[in-house]
């Protein structure tokens, strides 16, 4: 199952249907296709300062490299391990 990845324009778009011209939220998302819940995401996303939500991008970036270095280094020990046991096993 893919996710729809929708493009910001679309989502500040669909924000101020809701914020500038007071749609309601269940009947932007109906209109636009999209769950309630992700406009009521877009809204509370759209609703912080550009520099904060420049900010938090960065940190999710940030926080999805380490899991990635983490994810990495975890197996690299795992061999590791593994090549261990298996020459002190041989030595004896």
């Amino acid at each position: 199952m893919s996710r729809v990845r929708y493009t910001e324009e679309f989502k500040i778009e669909a924000v101020k249907q809701v914020v500038n011209r007071g749609y309601r939220v269940a009947d932007v998302a109906i209109r636009l296709g999209i769950s309630s819940h992700s406009l009521y995401q877009w809204i509370k996303l759209h609703s912080k300062p550009a520099e904060t939500r420049q900010q938090d991008a960065d940190l999710q970036a940030e926080n999805r490299r380490l899991k990635a270095e983490l994810k990495r280094v975890s197996e690299e020990r795992d061999i590791l391990k593994k090549a261990t046991a298996y020459f002190a096993r041989e030595s004896d």
